[in-house]
């Protein structure tokens, strides 16, 4: 139960009102989580529960709100909907096996193809009759599918199994452990300010050092004010260090340029987005006007600081290397806002709290817009002339940058 969220495999139940979603999504969990009900649209916002599903561990389910509820309030929770489905990494499209196919469940399988995204279709309370003219549609569709019944436990076993082996998580690349072999010294630079959790470290620096030691690697993990004295300790010289984006004028003045360097949000880019995209989101730094609208988005909710990183440093730092003013718009959550084309550049945290898939949606999203996005750590790196060098380890962001700065020469 501890598993993180950007951990988990996300099953989302969709489909029409009294589909069966709520009833499927209790005897899917083998407990009464979500409210059951005759009256269409008793599920409003998502329902959520964590449990573990074999054969792919960890998983979040979440039951959703019926595609068909076309009140004022029901178009918001339909939108809810299907914003809520890039989370997916399968979705259980529900419908009454004795119903026929119409406009709502095309509408969601092209949304979902449209993204990639695995789905399953399941025929629910199929012990009140199947359809057959429904089964040959979707038999005929090719679309893998489910004939189940919630009083049925043998069944509702075997969906489990079905769901646990087509949802798949796309390719996630590894932090570091492809850049690094055994034997190897790898020095993990984590400040400790105010921001950092008492008795914690922040994902990624976790996740680093598990990395470090699952490659017979070995973590050196000290502060910014220790660095030199670490390196100087060492016996020979370490295959990579790793800092903090803050900290990154500092160490890159005491870490000599034959040792490679990059910082724990630049792996996060590379480990849950798209490096190279969120490097290409630079391009547009030269051309912003006074008065842009910019939108810094968090994937999570955390209390600020008075000098906290997207909100005063940030801002700060690109308004001075810019010389111009801008209007910056704070959005936390996992979806973005609604109007999302006013924006001319979408700056991102590391994204360490969600899904790769989540990531990947976003920055899709983003350049379904034309909209630039950067993440922090790759802006920070930018703004106090750390890269190139920061993206040595990874060609693929080298070569957005050499071709992106190739572009600007000419």
């Amino acid at each position: 139960m501890k598993t993180p969220e950007s951990y988990r495999t996300h099953v989302i139940f969709a489909g029409r009102r009294n589909a069966g979603k709520s009833s499927l999504f209790n005897a899917f969990v083998g407990s009464k989580i979500a409210i059951v009900s005759d009256q269409p649209g008793t599920t409003t916002d998502p329902v959520y529960k964590s449990m573990e599903l074999l054969p792919i561990g960890p998983v979040i389910l979440i039951d959703t709100a019926g595609l068909d509820d076309e009140d004022p309030l029901g178009k918001l929770r339909v939108s809810k909907t299907f914003s809520t489905l890039y989370k997916a990494d399968i979705v259980c499209v529900v419908i009454e096996a004795n119903d026929t196919w119409s406009d709502y469940e095309n509408k969601l399988i092209v949304d979902l193809e449209n993204r990639e995204i695995p789905f399953l279709v399941i025929l629910s309370k199929s012990d009140l009759g199947v359809n057959e003219s429904l089964l040959e549609f979707i038999q005929s569709k090719h679309y893998p599918y489910k004939i189940v019944s919630v009083s049925d436990e043998r069944v509702i076993d075997e969906l489990r199994q079905t769901v646990g082996s087509l949802a798949q998580k796309p390719y996630e690349p590894p932090l570091v452990k492809d850049l690094i072999d055994g034997g190897d010294f790898v020095v993990l630079v984590v400040p400790i300010d105010l921001e950092a959790p008492k008795g914690r470290l922040i994902v990624p620096q976790v996740e680093a050092i598990r990395e470090c030691l699952d490659a017979e690697a070995i973590p050196v993990v000290t502060k910014e004010r220790e660095l030199r004295w670490t390196l100087d300790g060492l016996k020979s010289k370490p295959k990579l260090v790793v800092t903090d984006s803050q900290a990154i004028m500092k160490v890159m003045a005491d870490v000599p340029n034959d040792i490679p360097l990059t910082t724990f949000s630049i792996l996060e880019a590379r480990h849950k987005g798209d490096i190279a995209e969120l490097v290409n989101g630079l391009r547009v730094i030269d051309d912003l006007k006074e008065g842009d609208d910019i939108l810094i988005s968090e994937a999570c909710d955390h209390r600020t600081l008075a000098d906290d990183i997207a909100r005063v440093k940030i801002p700060r730092w690109l308004e001075n290397f810019t010389g111009k003013k801008f209007n910056f718009e704070i959005h936390s959550g996992r979806e973005y806002p609604e109007n999302l084309q006013k924006y001319r550049l979408i700056l991102h945290c590391g994204g360490c709290v969600i899904t790769r898939r989540m990531m990947i949606e976003r920055i899709r999203q983003a350049k379904s817009f034309g909209i630039p996005i950067v993440n922090y750590g790759v802006m920070i790196s930018y703004l106090h002339g750390a890269i190139p060098r920061v993206l040595e380890p990874f060609p693929e962001a080298k070569m957005a940058w050499e071709e992106m700065s190739n572009a600007h020469r000419v």
